[in-house]
């Protein structure tokens, strides 16, 4: 009696699919490419050269991350282009914060059974969020791993690499008392709270349903793309008095922000200063979630803070004010 063969696509692993996948993308990571590239995906490592000319003392910052359960809404959609972006950007802003300036990303994409269009939309997003940032892909790993993912389901996760001059770090430390908390609005969620947001708003609505109070679908709300804030940072950072900055994801402004002050300070929120975008409003009342949850889950409508002397308050919203940014006092440390 002969033994049945097993082949690893038997075992639901397609490699001519991953090479497919693979030879599908070149175009689009390349058009994110710059001379300080020296290579193209599909090697075993990908090559950066940076240019140093600029820099005294070269600091690299680097930073990962993942977009959560965001990834189930696009499941129950069906959109894949989006959450791409969102990861490219949620990475940048967190090394954008500290004075850098993004260099390079690399993705992880790992599914159960590879879908050849689903993957080529989740990198054209990465890719897309690399071009506006002025950031290259240069490189990541695409895995089909049958068994540990459900038919349909997979995961995201990203690394950027920036640099700074060591000088030009921005940690917090000069952050004193007085200084105010000038608030840059967010697109809606951004990647952060997704597991309270889905268990509420899932429970009354479908993706599909249009809501007046959102303007548009549950699906399309949920999966508003995590704003890049570093034109902002940029624009900002070098202005004397701007002593520290917070990129508001999980854990809240407060949560956030108490990263950057300095012991022996504190926070003080306007709470009521702006005005919140929907989405949380809905979200709050459909679960009579309480307002200290609310806080410490969602960004609610903030998703940066510059932490300003008062005295260059104003060079810091002329600054947002020159490229379209909205800007909001939002509070003060004490």
């Amino acid at each position: 009696m002969s033994k049945k063969k097993f082949t690893y696509k038997d075992a639901g692993v397609d490699i001519e699919a991953g090479e497919q996948m693979v030879d599908s993308i070149k175009d689009v990571v390349k058009e994110t490419h710059s001379d300080a590239v020296l290579s193209n995906i599909g090697g075993f490592g990908g090559f950066f050269r940076p240019d140093l000319g600029s820099y005294d003392d070269p600091v690299f910052v680097s930073s990962v991350d993942g977009v959560g359960t965001k990834l189930i809404v696009a499941f129950k959609t069906g959109r894949y282009d989006t959450v791409g972006q969102d990861l490219v950007n949620h990475c940048v802003n967190d090394i954008a914060v500290c004075g850098a300036d993004p260099l390079f990303f690399l993705d992880y994409f790992s599914t159960g059974k590879l879908e050849q269009d689903v993957g080529y939309n989740v990198v054209s997003g990465f890719a897309k969020a690399c071009k506006e940032n002025s950031v290259a892909l240069i490189g990541g790993e695409t895995a089909e791993m049958p068994d540990i993912y459900s038919e349909g389901e997979f995961d995201l996760a990203g690394t950027i690499v920036g640099m700074v001059d060591r000088e030009k770090v921005i940690e917090g430390k000069k952050i004193e008392k007085g200084n105010l908390l000038l608030g840059f609005p967010s697109t809606g969620i951004h990647t952060n709270g997704y597991s309270l947001a889905r268990k509420v708003l899932f429970s009354e609505y479908e993706v599909s349903d249009h809501v007046d109070e959102l303007g548009t679908t549950v699906g399309e709300a949920m999966l508003a793309i995590h704003k890049s804030y570093l034109p902002i940072i940029k624009a900002t950072r070098d202005i004397d008095g701007v002593n520290g900055y917070s990129h508001v994801t999980g854990g809240g402004i407060m949560g956030n922000t108490e990263r950057v002050v300095p012991d022996g300070l504190s926070i003080d929120v306007d709470w009521k200063g702006w005005e919140r975008p929907a989405i949380f409003e809905l979200i709050q009342e459909l679960g009579n979630v309480p307002e200290d949850d609310m806080r410490a889950t969602f960004n609610l409508g903030i998703g940066l803070i510059a932490i300003v002397d008062p005295e260059n308050a104003d060079e810091v919203k002329k600054a947002a004010a020159d490229i379209d940014e909205e800007i909001i006092e939002i509070g003060k440390i004490t």
